[in-house]
């Protein structure tokens, strides 16, 4: 049974985990990152891999900054 799929959970959820990965970010820049990621995919059909993608994306961003 698939879940309902909420964009703003997911920006916050994948934030969270982002956060505790890159303590030395802002949060409110990786918010920003995030939303758009999540921004791009949400229209996709497959909902549930929108939050492993959109924390895939910005991880590798954040990682070359």
């Amino acid at each position: 049974m698939a879940t309902e799929f909420d964009p703003d959970e997911v920006v916050r959820q994948v934030t969270e985990s982002l956060v505790r990965k890159f303590p030395d970010r802002d949060s409110g820049s990786v918010e920003t990152l995030v939303r758009a990621q999540v921004d791009l995919l949400k229209d996709r059909p497959i909902h549930d891999y929108v939050s492993v993608l959109a924390e895939r994306a910005v991880k590798k961003q954040l990682k070359h900054r």
